[in-house]
């Protein structure tokens, strides 16, 4: 096995998006993109003081080592609509996680998350990353359906995996795709 290489550090671009390491200087531009409560629906944070109690919270990780996070800036108005992270970075077994991922409304169900996606799996596979992981609430039939089209393959549900700030056990539905299974998953995008 090749070790791996940092995640972080880097401005990663594609067509549409940039995704930009994260810093204080996105915070106010990430907290009025998360104003919409609708965004959080299936987030298992508790978001009730507002997003910038969480922009806080992703800061207080990626400092801790445990995350690296991304402002997501829309490219065609230079506008600040959400955040993605690598988290659960477990170099020795080349297996990191893409997750708390959020996006303002008007960049849902648009290139936006696909084009996230597409970068964060090429640089994780590009560090010699063996496995990428995904989680969702299962009540969560959209971000489901958005991982079955790019390819990632359902590995089953962890029943009560998480207690949320709505007042119910989660079930987590993990995806994975592996570095084997990269090209065919890329060529999807």
């Amino acid at each position: 096995m090749r070790p791996v290489e940092p995640l972080g550090g880097r401005t990663l671009t594609g067509r549409f998006i940039a995704l930009e390491p994260l810093e204080k200087r996105h915070f106010d531009g990430l907290a009025d993109a998360g104003r919409d409560p609708s965004i959080w629906t299936y987030m298992p944070h508790d978001v009730s003081k507002g997003p910038m109690a969480f922009m806080k919270w992703l800061a207080a990780e990626n400092e801790a080592g445990r995350m690296v996070s991304f402002a997501v800036r829309r490219l065609a108005d230079n506008r600040l609509v959400g955040s993605t992270s690598y988290l659960a970075i477990v170099p020795e077994h080349a297996r990191v996680e893409i997750g708390a991922t959020w996006y303002e409304p008007s960049a849902q169900a648009t290139a936006v998350n696909p084009e996230a996606k597409y970068l964060l799996f090429g640089h994780a596979f590009g560090a010699h990353y063996n496995r990428v992981e995904l989680k969702t609430d299962a009540k969560n039939a959209r971000s489901r359906a958005a991982m079955r089209k790019m390819g990632a393959i359902e590995e089953g549900t962890l029943r009560g995996h998480m207690w949320t700030p709505r007042g119910y056990w989660r079930d987590s539905v993990f995806f994975s795709v592996l570095a084997s299974e990269w090209p065919a998953v890329k060529a999807k995008f």
